[in-house]
């Protein structure tokens, strides 16, 4: 059976990784909803874009809409690792069409980062990322200028710089010594990778926590070749003049169903795991 008019189906959009599990539990999806006129399954214009692998398949399928994030939604399904944005395991499959079944559009949102790139020749690049992007310096030490609010506030050297979202505070930022926040603060967080302290030259040395309404401001005092990565995203580029960070007007949203797994027990699932009696 084939849908005909789906102006007032679902959109639903499949994204998997190249595994096979991933791609049978791609196939089982698109089987069940393929014959269902509540839903039209398509990769143009989705309502709902179920992303099936692990972190790294959300972060693309997100990047993939990311200009459509007012009218999409997300939904993960694990089928690797522990991942912070997967909702439901592969054997849960029955779960998940049962939900989006009962789906009524309920969302729930976290805040994203939007980087604009400014290059001596005037140039202005920008793009956003759902959990981090960071700066670093190829030849030698990064040295930078890190204005909060347009306030001066270190002289940075070492090896880079970067910039999480609360939800990629628990990714790259935490190998860094980066707090971990909850997904719902609307806030930003610098930290540094690798920095110089010494007698000679001195940064902060901490995490800064900066909220929704300050600008970060990184600015180079060297010319050189800097590697910049947004996300999973890496772009390599000579004589930056400046890089900026904030809070982006949109959000990422994703299906609220009962299978939205707290962010607490997301953590502890991924870093502390069950209690053992000494």
């Amino acid at each position: 059976m084939t849908q005909m008019n789906y102006t007032d189906s679902t959109r639903v959009a499949i994204i998997a990784n190249g595994k096979p599990q991933s791609r049978r539990v791609a196939d089982r999806i698109f089987k069940a909803l393929r014959d269902d006129p509540d839903f039209y399954l398509t990769k143009r214009n989705p309502d709902i874009v179920i992303s099936i692998g692990g972190d790294g398949m959300l972060l693309s399928a997100f990047h993939a809409y990311e200009k459509e994030l007012e009218r999409v939604r997300f939904v993960g399904v694990h089928t690797g690792h522990l991942g912070f944005y997967t909702d439901y395991r592969d054997f849960e499959v029955e779960e998940l069409l049962r939900n989006l079944r009962e789906d009524r559009g309920e969302k729930v949102s976290y805040p994203i980062l939007k980087v604009s790139l400014t290059l001596s020749d005037g140039r202005i690049v920008t793009s956003r990322a759902l959990n981090e992007a960071t700066i670093k310096r190829l030849e030698k030490t990064m040295v930078a200028d890190v204005l909060v609010n347009h306030v001066l506030l270190d002289r940075f050297r070492g090896d880079g710089l970067a910039v999480s979202t609360p939800t990629g505070s628990t990714a790259y930022n935490k190998s860094l010594g980066g707090a971990v926040l909850h997904p719902t603060i609307e806030a930003l967080q610098l930290t540094e990778i690798a920095s110089l302290n010494n007698r000679v030259y001195r940064t902060l040395g901490s995490p800064i926590i900066v909220p929704k309404k300050d600008l970060i401001e990184i600015v180079p005092k060297r010319v050189g070749a800097y590697v910049l990565t947004v996300d999973n995203k890496t772009y390599h580029h000579r004589n930056v003049q400046r890089v900026t960070y904030e809070i982006d007007q949109a959000k990422i949203s994703f299906v609220a169903t009962p299978r939205h797994t707290s962010f607490w027990q997301r953590v502890k699932d991924a870093f502390v795991g069950e209690e053992h009696e000494i």
